[in-house]
């Protein structure tokens, strides 16, 4: 482990487009000192960078790590995971923390006999129209809620699901809701609760051949407050996304939050209410390479050296986490669809 007053040394298994902003986020913070990438595929960061094809070789080059980021493809996540966690390291884990509920309970008991900290990555809370949604449900603004409606629709189409891709691949993938929307049915799990009575369907309109799974759906459900809830989901929309978005219907009042990232504030109307101005989406420090909610990474880095600094705890807890696998779990089971 680092000592104190040094810099807190990450390596990080994944190379792609999430891995690459990680590999930013730490390089561009003054507590934090990347060490090694390890990637079978992806070109490395630099010729002065340590660079592995597999997790195996750089254990066994020694290269010492406090916390291995792991952001390869998402059936991958937990098996590598509990790899360094076996080597004495800390772990930051890419959304969807795994594929199957049993596997995560094994990694949180793991982590935990191990005395070890487990990240999940869930970076949208971190965004100031989420922080702000998550007040107003905590101070009650809006009474009981009554209805949530929740609606993602993006595009993914031939582009995205290249032949030999893992994305759209059963084992490696998962499906459209641990790949695509598991941020945002983790932000419906992080306001309201757990998810219950789960019904609907899902269907694949356009990508029959592309993928393993379904591009469509709608689901009803109940929550855990008592509140009645939906979600419509689609990657099927032609050309670029269109929107992500939640809304809170309560008896004083109705909130939404929406934009492609579901990182705006688009209607706000709460009894006896003003509206706040709220900070920028992406606020002026040494990150701003990335913009919008791609940014949030960098609260992400700084949560995970707090916290093993003795200063914080961990926003994204490893069972909350746990929990969004299993509503995830429950949604596909409740439709018959896939599970991988």
């Amino acid at each position: 482990m680092s000592k104190p007053n040094s810099r807190i040394r990450f390596a990080i298994v994944g190379l792609g487009h999430i891995g690459k902003r990680h590999a930013y986020m730490v390089q561009q913070h003054p507590d934090a000192q990347l060490v090694a990438v390890v990637d079978p595929i992806n070109p490395q960061l630099g010729p002065d960078m340590p660079y592995f094809t597999s997790l195996e070789a750089y254990f066994q080059t020694g290269v010492g790590a406090d916390v291995l980021i792991v952001a390869t493809p998402n059936g991958l996540h937990i098996a590598q995971a509990l790899q360094a966690i076996a080597r004495g390291l800390h772990v930051v884990v890419e959304k969807p923390i795994g594929l199957h509920s049993s596997e995560v309970e094994r990694l949180l008991r793991e982590a935990q006999a191990a005395g070890k900290q487990l990240f999940p990555v869930m970076q949208n809370r971190y965004s100031p129209p989420s922080q702000w949604i998550k007040g107003v449900v905590e101070q009650g603004l809006l009474g009981q809620i009554y209805l949530v409606q929740l609606n993602c629709f993006w595009n993914r189409d031939q582009r995205y699901y290249l032949p030999k891709n893992w994305h759209g691949d059963a084992e490696l993938d998962g499906g459209t809701l641990f790949t695509q929307f598991s941020h945002f049915i983790d932000t419906l799990y992080w306001l309201l609760g757990d998810v219950e009575q789960v019904s609907g369907q899902m269907r694949s309109f356009n990508q029959a051949g592309l993928t393993d799974f379904e591009d469509s759906g709608l689901l009803q459900f109940q929550l855990a407050s008592g509140a009645l809830g939906s979600l419509a989901f689609s990657t099927a929309v032609h050309d670029k996304n269109f929107e992500s978005s939640i809304t809170l219907i309560g008896e004083n009042g109705t909130v939404k939050l929406g934009g492609q990232y579901m990182d705006q504030v688009t209607y706000c109307h709460i009894h006896e209410y003003e509206m706040p101005v709220l900070a920028p989406t992406n606020p002026g420090n040494d990150y701003g390479y990335y913009k919008g909610s791609a940014a949030n990474h960098q609260f992400v880095i700084d949560n995970v050296i707090d916290v093993l600094r003795g200063r914080a705890e961990i926003t994204t807890k490893p069972e909350e986490a746990l929990a969004v696998v299993r509503i995830i779990e429950k949604m596909y089971h409740a439709t018959g669809r896939y599970t991988p």
